[in-house]
């Protein structure tokens, strides 16, 4: 069995470091890394398009690249490894990728590369920011790891990609691992606004807003008892609900029905 690892905060983050140390202990498993070179949070499916990227090896053995999250899986898969792994794994984040947080979360753009490509992913993150209980992360997600290959699910034809949510907690206090669908988070935080030295104003984004759907079966209200969350993701953004009600608009659209002010 062959992994690929990456992540979104760099390849020296302690996140990664303890994955790679837990993943590589499984029987018969080979691992590989290949990871941002720096921190590159928020980043989601970003492709680097217009400057070349570079891959170094670093003094444990992985090597990393001066392009985002996906970049890293991008290149691994189509000529970097050559070979093709059969699971692809990304994290452990330096927080919580729960709800909206996914669509944003470099984390789950790695995975999601993978997964595109057709290899089964995993997305690991730790609910709270700053390491604590990061060997226990890691051990649970060795855990889940090793379920999915002996439930034969590593090797199937389908890919599937998967976000897991890990609270910072010891081993033996962790709850039961459960099934949940993605929450949802009000609005960002207000921008923060600055003045540089030249008198000019500078706007960092906002924090995370709080948990708007919270709700029991969500992401949020699991790892808030204590449990590891795992939610299945899909890439289709087709809204499926409205389609019907938008061939009606459509429809009046090719008809001519509706006028268009100034047109």
């Amino acid at each position: 069995m062959k992994i690929l690892i990456s992540n979104d905060d760099g390849y020296q983050a302690p996140g990664i470091v303890a994955l790679h140390a837990a993943l590589k202990t499984l029987e018969g498993v080979a691992v590989d890394v290949v990871a941002p070179e720096h921190n590159n949070s928020a980043k989601s499916n970003a492709l680097t398009l217009h400057s070349p990227l570079s891959v170094h090896r670093a003094h444990n053995g992985f090597r990393y690249v001066n392009g985002t999250p996906a970049d890293c899986v991008h290149i691994a898969l189509t000529g970097l490894l050559g070979y093709r792994p059969d699971l692809v794994v990304s994290g452990i984040n330096n927080g919580a990728n729960m709800g909206d947080d996914t669509i944003y979360s470099g984390t789950v753009g790695a995975a999601m590369e993978g997964y595109l490509f057709g290899v089964p992913a995993i997305a690991f993150s730790q609910v709270d920011k700053g390491w604590v209980e990061i060997d226990a992360a890691a051990a649970k997600a060795r855990e889940i790891v090793a379920q999915m290959r002996v439930q034969h699910l590593v090797n199937e034809t389908t890919p599937w990609l998967l976000n897991v949510n890990i609270p910072n907690m010891p081993l033996d206090a962790l709850g039961s691992i459960k099934l949940c669908r993605l929450g949802r988070r009000h609005a960002a935080e207000r921008v923060i606004v600055q003045e540089n030295p030249r008198g000019e104003a500078m706007y960092w984004i906002g924090g995370a807003g709080a948990a708007k759907d919270g709700a029991e079966g969500t992401d949020f209200y699991a790892t808030a008892q204590g449990h590891v969350s795992i939610t299945p993701l899909k890439v289709d953004l087709t809204d499926h609900d409205g389609l019907g009600d938008w061939a009606r608009t459509v429809s009046r659209f090719a008809a001519g029905a509706t006028t268009v002010p100034g047109a």
